[in-house]
């Protein structure tokens, strides 16, 4: 088997996923180490055995979205810590084992969360059809990680007979041409909440993987709630872009603590914003280009950070569930302390009712939603920039003033 991919033509989900099992039954009995890749030009996973056991499984397509979506499901009250990863080589598996050691995490809740990833990736990729399935042999010795969280063969089989149900669901509820990994996008000049809660999440932020965990739904439920939205094109599906792993995070604050350059930039930007795909969007964005950022999630509640800290400039979010952006940039504008803040709109609403609005209640600027980094980056500059020249000015000023007021006392 070693090395060589056995391009296996398929029309059919249910035929990749057999296929898996049965290549994953005979690498178990043969108490295998290595990696079996499955795939095509679209998208590919990895299920990783270590002496015919399974340690992990991954996928190309959203590994750090799925990896959040979980923990929040099965361990909410758990905070890793990827602070100390030893490499990007499956972090997700080194934090599953530090929790443990850590005891923030039994091992039974590690291998819950070991399941449920491995059977996402299993249904993403019976999502692809005209798959190649390649086994590559490893070198790992046992030693080098802990068999505790490994799984057997007998538990792994049971997660790929549910995820052989979830499909076949999937197909019969005619969405075998959609992915649950594609993220719904509302229409222009659609109001959100017209369309109850689950409106809150059309905005191009959540995958349909995304929004069934927050609603407490299953995926299947949810896209068929949405078909009815497609069909009239009130709704629209995109691809959306994974979020940083932890381990990439660690690297660029690595670089910004020894690039002098990004060192001397110096700035505390506050984004406010329900959404924590969003902020954490923009504070990869923004602590990339060596700024500080505040985070922000409810905004009448954090008013009291937002004054302890003073922020240089603030994002604001237009449209949020619990609050208006409206109405909290107008707070902000009638508090002495942000009277003169740049304070920049994020929205998705761009239209010129929207910004005379949002001029009217003091609003310095507009940033598109989802943020891009190159705008969001020149708009902050931009703004600081002016900031810094008006406290030059005025520390000219107050120069002028002392001297003046030294010459008349002479």
């Amino acid at each position: 088997m070693g090395g060589n991919a056995l391009n296996i033509d398929m029309t059919a989900a249910a035929n990749t996923l057999k296929s898996i099992a049965e290549q994953l039954n005979s690498l178990c009995q043969k108490r295998a180490t290595g990696e079996l890749v499955v795939g095509n030009s679209q998208c590919q996973g990895q299920i990783h055995l270590l002496s015919g056991r399974l340690l992990y499984a991954t996928s190309g397509m959203h590994g750090t979205r799925r990896w959040n979506r979980i923990i929040h499901r099965l361990v909410p009250q758990w905070v890793p810590d990827p602070s100390n990863l030893n490499d990007g080589h499956m972090w997700e598996y080194q934090l599953l084992y530090q929790g443990i050691t850590n005891k923030q995490l039994t091992v039974v809740q590690a291998k819950s969360i070991i399941r449920a990833i491995a059977q996402e990736v299993f249904f993403d990729l019976g999502c692809y059809n005209n798959v190649s399935i390649e086994w590559r042999e490893g070198k790992r010795n046992a030693s080098e990680m802990p068999l505790s969280l490994s799984l057997s063969y007998l538990e792994v089989e049971p997660d790929l007979g549910k995820v052989m149900h979830l499909q076949h669901q999937w197909q019969v509820s005619g969405l075998g041409n959609l992915s649950p990994t594609l993220a719904p996008v509302l229409k222009t000049g659609i109001d959100p909440a017209a369309l109850g809660i689950l409106g809150r999440y059309l905005n191009g932020q959540f995958t349909l993987w995304d929004i069934s965990v927050r609603l407490s739904k299953s995926v299947i439920n949810v896209t068929k709630a949405l078909i009815p939205l497609l069909k009239k094109r009130i709704v629209q599906l995109k691809k959306v872009a994974d979020l940083p792993h932890p381990f990439e995070e660690n690297l660029k604050q690595e670089e910004v603590k020894s690039n002098p350059k990004t060192q001397q930039r110096k700035g505390l930007i506050a984004c406010i914003d329900d959404s924590p795909v969003v902020l954490q969007t923009l504070k990869k964005i923004l602590e990339g280009a060596g700024y500080q950022t505040l985070a922000i999630n409810e905004p009448m509640r954090g008013v009291a950070k937002l004054i302890e800290n003073q922020p240089d400039v603030i994002i604001l979010d237009l449209v949020m569930p619990n609050a208006s952006g409206y109405s909290v940039c107008k707070f902000l504008r009638q508090t002495s302390v942000f009277e003169k803040t740049p304070i920049i709109v994020l929205t998705s609403r761009d239209t010129l009712i929207d910004r005379n609005r949002a001029k009217l209640v003091g609003a310095s600027d507009f940033l598109g939603k989802p943020p891009d980094p190159e705008k969001t980056l020149a708009i902050v500059e931009k703004y600081l920039e002016e900031a810094a020249g008006l406290a030059d000015q005025q520390n000219d000023q107050d120069i002028s003033s002392n001297t003046n007021a030294a010459s008349s006392a002479l």
